[in-house]
């Protein structure tokens, strides 16, 4: 289980719940060591003094502010904890604020508040089922491991979340800071009735599971390969910019791709609408997936990983796959007939990008 990195109280008004606060997220990148090429002596990373290049002891180091070159401000590191905000536990909500209004680019790392107790479980579950029928987020600051932040409270499925925002000094205004951006609207057209149709033709529910890191299982699979001497394939290069004067016939072109082979003709009106679209998809894979089931096809399923297994049963449009364990998929997958053919199979070679 879990452990609370912080723990404190929220208050709202004259209300407090005592909570603990738990990271939200965790970091599934491939960690690399670094090595002496031709050896496996680590490297380690050590301080050193730029003018003598003499390595230099934890303790003899401060802190410097440069206020002109080659000139600091020297500061202790004894002198930073005295000005320090102290290990403040009380999470006050002073705004209530819609949460739509809050610029995305202000959000910065996600974490779960839980109640410190079941005592505390009815206010809890007040504050956060008042956030979710507002659609309001509760602006608070808090102080954890001597650092100050600004966070928003927000209400999720049985759980409040808080995210820390960004401070407005620390975000950058795009106008100023960017080389080019658009002067002027886009007015209505052929170009953007074509977009809007591909919008449409792309669009679908929100499912995390179907979306995953590519590029770290081609890490992954570039260490598998090189620690069993397989070849390695070299990633395809990034398509080119589309050109402007082209632009029509490309974006004609995805359209055709997204609503299948003939059924974009070019200027056609009869457009059908998402629910057919979708039943009509759908009797497709059906059919297509009819083929009765063999202990190959289950043995080729077990080879898969998860995210290929959700891959194909979305492909087969199998209701409920969003929740479904591993072996669950292989055995739905297994009782529609999907696993035959070669696509199921795994590659030899890997991609490294």
């Amino acid at each position: 289980m879990a452990r609370a990195i912080w723990t404190g109280v929220i208050t709202f008004g004259l209300v407090s719940v005592p909570v603990g606060l738990f990271t939200a997220t965790e970091d599934h990148t491939v960690h690399f060591h670094q090595l002496q090429r031709g050896t496996s002596d680590r490297i380690r990373n050590r301080r050193v003094n730029e003018r003598t290049g003499k390595e230099v002891d934890a303790d003899d180091i401060v802190k410097g502010y440069e206020v002109s070159e080659g000139e600091y401000v020297v500061v202790e590191p004894g002198e930073l904890d005295e000005i320090a905000p102290g290990r403040s536990r009380t999470l006050e909500i002073t705004d209530f604020v819609d949460l739509d209004r809050i610029e995305p680019v202000y959000f910065g790392r996600t974490y779960y508040l839980a109640p410190r107790g079941k005592e505390y479980l009815k206010v809890y579950e007040l504050l956060r089922t008042a956030l979710a029928e507002t659609g309001k987020a509760g602006v608070a600051t808090f102080v954890m491991r001597n650092r100050q932040y600004l966070t928003a409270l927000r209400a999720e499925d049985r759980v409040l979340l808080l995210q820390t925002l960004h401070w407005a000094d620390e975000v950058r205004d795009p106008v100023e800071e960017l080389p080019e951006l658009p002067s002027d609207r886009v007015g209505r057209g052929k170009e953007l009735d074509m977009a809007l149709r591909l919008v449409d033709a792309l669009s679908g529910d929100w499912e995390p599971d179907r979306y995953r890191d590519t590029y770290q299982e081609k890490v992954r699979e570039l260490v598998r390969a090189k620690a069993e001497g397989e070849e390695v394939a070299v990633a395809e290069e990034a398509p080119e910019a589309t050109n402007v004067v082209d632009l029509m016939e490309v974006l004609r072109g995805s359209l055709e791709q997204a609503k299948g082979a003939g059924d974009a003709g070019e200027g056609s009106a009869d457009k059908k609408p998402s629910a057919q679209r979708k039943k009509a998809a759908g009797s497709r894979r059906k059919a297509a997936g009819s083929a009765r089931p063999t202990a190959s096809t289950r043995a080729e399923l077990r080879e898969l990983s998860k995210a290929e297994l959700y891959q194909r049963a979305t492909e087969q449009d199998i209701a409920g796959r969003s929740k479904m364990s591993r072996q669950q998929l292989v055995d739905a997958l297994s009782g529609s007939g999907s696993g035959s053919g070669s696509r199921g199979r795994r590659k030899k070679k890997t991609t490294a990008a």
